[in-house]
């Protein structure tokens, strides 16, 4: 298995576990949990961006700048829908 194709599974499966403490922690029914859950969520979004980082710095993930012209035209192109 590539090292890229651990590192995409990696940050897929933290985002989904993202989902679920960002629900638990909305939901906790009293302080305590509420904290640990936040904790948790804290943790988990640090090991998201770790990885995403990782994967940056190996050429993985490929970031690009969006021009303000191309930004101009999807917001165009929604107003017109």
């Amino acid at each position: 298995m590539s090292d890229k194709l651990v590192l995409d599974s990696m940050l897929l499966l933290l985002k989904s576990t993202v989902e679920v403490y960002v629900h638990g922690t909305l939901e906790s029914s009293n302080k305590v949990v509420h904290d640990v859950l936040k904790f948790g969520l804290d943790e988990i979004m640090s090991m998201q961006e770790d990885t995403f980082n990782v994967m940056v710095d190996n050429g993985f993930y490929d970031i690009s700048n969006v021009s303000s012209d191309v930004i101009k035209e999807v917001i165009d192109g929604l107003e017109n829908k």
